[in-house]
């Protein structure tokens, strides 16, 4: 009995180990259908909304941008309210990157040296799909800018192609302040 309660505990323990490591520098969060609703999961295991319906913010977060009406152009969706910068801030805009789906285009505001801001000018929208993953994914590549100061931000699977653009963009911006 003994030996069995040790050999759960050791298992546990090990899966606990296995389920935290992180290899590389690229994680994968995922954006995808939950199997049992059909309804797009978030990260964390919560159920999203219908597409078209707006998702519930988590606490204390800004409310999620709203997409362009399907068919809108690749104009960018609705960006949460965002403090004006400050004295001293820098504004990088990035450059455009085309994606098979739509352009990603972000602005970063840079203060004392630290990312304290990206705003998407151009996210993809023409399609509700595509619109729905921009509204999804662009509040969580824009707060892996911020966590990580750089443009080495993880991937989200589902939103791979947006992701890569999102970073390509955030690095182009980056590399202006550089010169």
């Amino acid at each position: 009995m003994k030996r069995a309660l040790a050999a759960v505990a050791a298992t546990v323990a090990g899966l606990a180990v296995l389920l935290g490591y992180k290899s590389g520098s690229v994680r994968r969060t995922t954006v995808g259908l939950s199997p049992q609703s059909g309804s797009p999961a978030l990260p964390g295991g919560s159920a999203a909304p219908a597409p078209g319906a707006a998702p519930a913010p988590a606490p204390g977060a800004a409310p999620a941008p709203t997409p362009a009406p399907a068919g809108g152009g690749g104009g960018p969706p609705a960006s949460p309210a965002t403090a004006a910068p400050t004295a001293g801030a820098t504004v990088l805009t990035g450059t455009d990157v085309p994606n098979q789906y739509g352009d990603v285009q972000v602005r970063v505001t840079v203060q004392g040296g630290k990312i304290v801001d990206v705003t998407p000018l151009q996210m993809p929208v023409d399609r509700s799909r595509s619109a729905y993953i921009s509204q999804v994914a662009g509040p969580l590549l824009r707060e892996e800018v911020l966590q990580v100061q750089s443009a080495n931000i993880d991937i989200i699977s589902g939103a791979t192609y947006t992701s890569e653009s999102y970073a390509q963009s955030v690095q182009a911006a980056l590399d202006q302040a550089r010169q």
